[in-house]
């Protein structure tokens, strides 16, 4: 997927380009269903699928009250929008400036100048443009006018359950995340980069990787059986996100991964940890012995179910 980060190098420069607009925070079913549709358009009249989103999210800044972590960083939606068969990503720096910019403005100058749309596909919810006035209907509108069509996906529900990136912050926070996943349509995961660490793991015969998230919503507290992506090949490990309580009690909670019969130097490379399933709560033991000897038991749980 080719990814567009300044518009002055956006000039009518795609054939046909069926376009999307949206943050997609998670990529979750519901933006998989507009995405999908996007390519699936493209593909048959030969044309460009493009999707165009923001960064830094609106609401940062906007400085909306209670502004909520992403689920996903841009490098990690980028990736995940790229698995759905988008052809080209243009990255828009949200701004203030931006922010004022009416939507019948945003849609003369950047989708039909800038762009060339040929059709557009939005979430019927999806407003953009300054005070929200712009939706599908104003599309629709500025289509007839300008001879591109437009067309409003429904939102999706699952289980009665609606779809959205804040219902499953909620869940993935709050350690439910199994129906995270569910509504997310693959395994909840967190992208980030490997930093140096206190090497206490080496010292107990379990080398970890210390991860740096890129911003994004973190499960709670505990030990869990997770994947490992490194430079496209998958890992089983076990993964530890606390304060290590053991030891001299961090200040901030950490994750560290063990991957199992990895021994190559990653720092500084990006990784992305899958969970599968959590495995018990962090607790302080008594010596580090009886820490070994959980991580053994630990190793254990997370080969039956990886």
């Amino acid at each position: 997927m080719r990814i567009i980060t300044n518009l002055r190098q956006l000039h009518r420069q795609f054939r046909k380009p069926v376009v999307t607009i949206g943050i997609f925070d998670g990529v979750h079913l519901g933006h998989k269903k507009i995405l999908r549709q996007v390519a699936k358009e493209a593909k048959c009249i030969r044309g460009t699928s493009v999707v165009v989103t923001f960064d830094p999210h609106p609401m940062e800044v906007l400085d909306m009250i209670g502004t909520p972590p992403l689920l996903v960083s841009l490098r990690h939606r980028l990736d995940l929008i790229a698995n759905e068969g988008i052809d080209v990503a243009c990255v828009l720096n949200f701004s203030k400036p931006l922010a004022k910019r009416n939507a019948g403005e945003f849609i003369k100058k950047i989708l039909i100048r800038k762009i060339g749309v040929h059709s557009i596909v939005i979430g019927s919810d999806f407003k953009f443009g300054k005070n929200q006035k712009g939706d599908v209907e104003l599309l629709k509108s500025f289509g007839k006018k300008f001879g591109f069509y437009a067309k409003g996906v429904s939102l999706l529900k699952v289980r009665k359950t609606l779809v959205s990136s804040t219902r499953i912050r909620k869940l993935i926070t709050g350690g439910k995340l199994k129906e995270a996943s569910g509504l997310l349509g693959r395994g909840v995961s967190v992208l980030g980069t490997v930093i140096k660490g206190l090497k206490r793991g080496r010292i107990l015969g379990y080398p970890t990787a210390n991860i740096d998230p890129h911003h994004e919503a973190i499960p709670p507290s505990g030990v869990y059986a997770v994947y490992v992506v490194c430079e496209r090949k998958r890992y089983k490990g076990i993964l530890n996100i606390g304060f290590r309580p053991t030891f001299d009690a961090a200040a901030e909670p950490t994750i560290e991964v063990h991957i199992v019969g990895f021994k190559s130097r990653i720092y500084g490379k990006d990784i992305e940890v899958i969970f599968v399933r959590k495995l018990r709560n962090e607790k302080k033991f008594p010596t580090k012995e009886r820490l070994i000897k959980q991580i053994k038991i630990d190793e254990a749980n997370a080969s039956m179910v990886l």
